[in-house]
């Protein structure tokens, strides 16, 4: 009996150390909190998989980017123009600039914009970086923002604002204030939405993504990011848009829980 219980030990022993052997195999993990929220954890460093951005050339739903590339997981990203399927932020990948919000005519000639160009041209971006050593680093800066010497741009994908440390609502024309009122705001910033955020610590990438249970507006966020202790975080396009698919979890958030046709995507392979 003694040997029976013994061998029971050993093997519950061997099994608990090959589950937390597996799981910190994992690509990512998901944990749900607050209720409503998700933040999926991406460990970069202990495994092979690969982030980059993805860019549609017409319109396309997160879940149909999530089947087509045979991703882990897709979250939605940059900002776009419905009307005229135009991006209305730059992405990098491999690189090269494959989409150019200057190329969008709705947006470059729009004349109420027109004095705020510059801010919008300007807003923050996740950056993919390799080293001279071939390291992958992650970063959030500002577009305009100068690499570092010694680091080499593979992919980018800009949205905004940043969230943390700095919250630049104002920075990045997201919210627009005249004699200490706001007169004007984008992406519904001051108003509760369903919100997708990045955030990177440690060289490991968090996905925040706020459903319409707990709708947030974006200093919400931006705590939110905080007390996950965050180094850096920026918003991506949210509201409608947000979109999140793996094997565990799939999230719309247009009206009706139908899914809006988007621009810009990060994927996980």
């Amino acid at each position: 009996m003694k040997k029976v219980f013994l061998v029971l030990i050993i093997m519950t022993i061997s099994l608990f150390f090959v589950q937390n052997k597996a799981d910190a195999k994992a690509p990512y993990r998901i944990v749900e909190d607050p209720k409503g929220v998700y933040v999926i954890e991406i460990n970069t460093s202990k495994n092979k998989c690969k982030l980059f951005p993805y860019v549609s050339d017409e319109l396309e739903t997160n879940e149909e980017v999530y089947k087509k590339t045979g991703a882990k997981l897709v979250v939605n990203a940059g900002f776009f123009d419905p009307k005229n399927k135009k991006t209305v932020s730059f992405v990098v990948i491999d690189s090269v600039t494959y989409v150019d919000p200057h190329n969008n005519e709705n947006l470059v000639n729009n004349k109420v914009l027109e004095p705020y160009m510059d801010k919008i041209f300007d807003r923050s971006e996740f950056r993919i970086l390799e080293d001279r050593e071939g390291k992958i680093i992650y970063d959030i800066e500002p577009h305009n923002y100068i690499i570092d010497e010694g680091y080499r741009l593979i992919h980018s994908i800009q949205a905004g604002p940043m969230l943390f440390p700095d919250l630049r609502l104002e920075e990045e024309f997201f919210i627009l204030s005249k004699d200490g009122k706001v007169v004007s705001e984008s992406a519904s910033a001051l108003h509760k939405y369903a919100r997708t955020a990045i955030g990177i610590k440690d060289n490991n990438v968090y996905l925040f993504i706020v459903t319409n249970a707990a709708r947030m507006n974006l200093s919400e966020l931006s705590d939110l990011t905080r007390k996950w202790g965050m180094e850096k975080s920026m918003a991506f396009d949210g509201g409608g848009s947000t979109s999140f698919n793996s094997k565990e979890l799939n999230i719309v958030s247009e009206k009706d829980n139908h899914a809006r046709k988007l621009k810009s995507f990060l994927i996980l392979k």
